[in-house]
């Protein structure tokens, strides 16, 4: 996915959310866990960790690609009760 702002947007407002990472050049990542954990700045990405205690600047031009990860939440399986 390309790195441009707008497509960080899209990705921040899409309904329902689907957590994403940010992968730098260096080959560093920062995970989006929800669109109230980032926020597009001029130039920058503000991303909260998950833990709420820590967070990072993200300049654009370091982020080489966008990724969505699993959220999580697995495949439910329903059993059929034997009676």
């Amino acid at each position: 996915m390309s790195t441009t702002p707008k497509n960080i947007q899209e990705l921040l407002n899409r309904e329902p959310f689907l957590p994403f990472r940010l992968i730098m050049t260096s080959g560093k990542t920062y995970e989006v866990v929800s669109p109230n954990s980032a926020a597009l700045l001029k130039s920058e990405v503000f991303v909260v960790f998950s833990d709420g205690e820590r967070w990072a600047h993200v300049p654009f031009l370091h982020i080489a690609s966008i990724k969505t990860v699993a959220n999580g939440r697995g495949r439910r399986t329903t059993r059929c009760k034997r009676r």
